[in-house]
């Protein structure tokens, strides 16, 4: 296959997302979106996984990532990305959190009290 620009060939050429998916046999992946808070499981030893996964790991190594914290450093589409994370989750090697807390109780009085007191003694 040529480019048509000076013959030069394409030839094992190959896009990001068709290297570093499982594929359609992989079981159902999770939901995962761009907010989606990553970390590194240690327990679980990086054998048997692609080069793209590896350096998911490797961001995720010192701390806590956002998907979209992800694809920024790897310079890879969202998607992309997601379905790797997925595979990732599935194989017990990153651990996803929801970054959105639930709606809890109304904070009481006496504790806005005493941070208003805090920030005026700043």
């Amino acid at each position: 296959m040529t480019s048509g620009t000076g013959g030069h060939t394409r030839r094992g050429v190959v896009r990001s997302h068709t290297v570093i998916t499982t594929g359609d046999n992989a079981p159902q992946r999770p939901y995962v979106d761009m907010a989606t808070l990553l970390s590194a499981d240690p327990q679980v030893p990086p054998t048997g996984l692609r080069v793209q996964a590896r350096r998911v790991l490797a961001l995720l190594e010192p701390g806590v990532l956002s998907v979209a914290d992800v694809s920024a450093h790897l310079e890879l589409p969202g998607g992309v990305v997601r379905s790797l994370v997925g595979d990732l989750i599935l194989s017990g090697h990153v651990v996803a959190d929801n970054p959105f807390v639930t709606v809890g109780e109304p904070l009481g009085r006496e504790l806005l009290e005493r941070v208003l007191d805090g920030l005026q003694r700043l």
